[in-house]
């Protein structure tokens, strides 16, 4: 029997809160594989698609993976700092940040729709 898309999500954000690392879409996959066998790599990807379009998730361009959202982004951007040591992320408000974006595409007269912002280093852990 399939799942709502509701119900599937809920379980996707559980998997992803349940560890402290981005995880793949494969990685969440056997997660999921555990309770429900048949569960295929598209529904997993259509799932993380329209969580990211919803704002309750972020795709790690840099590392192919995700980290579910823990902050309230409607008029803001995420500023996702990730530890190429530990795999860390955290997940900052970058709200300063969106007028100078905005500025820099202008003259192109591009039209953002989603703004995201990865920086990849090491954290207070690692750089230690």
């Amino acid at each position: 029997m399939r799942k709502q898309a509701s119900r599937r999500q809920s379980d996707i954000l559980s998997v992803l809160r349940s560890r402290h690392r981005p995880m793949t879409a494969y990685q969440i996959l056997e997660q999921l594989q555990s309770d429900e066998p048949d569960i295929a790599p598209p529904t997993v990807y259509r799932t993380l698609s329209a969580l990211t379009d919803q704002g309750r998730v972020h795709r790690l361009e840099s590392i192919k993976a995700f980290v579910p959202c823990r902050c309230n982004h409607t008029e803001s951007i995420p500023v996702l700092a990730i530890c190429d040591d530990c795999g860390s992320v955290e997940e900052h408000d970058g709200s300063s940040l969106m007028p100078s974006l905005n500025e820099l595409v202008a003259p192109s007269a591009f039209q953002p729709e989603r703004h995201i912002v990865e920086v990849r280093g090491h954290c207070r852990t690692c750089a230690a």
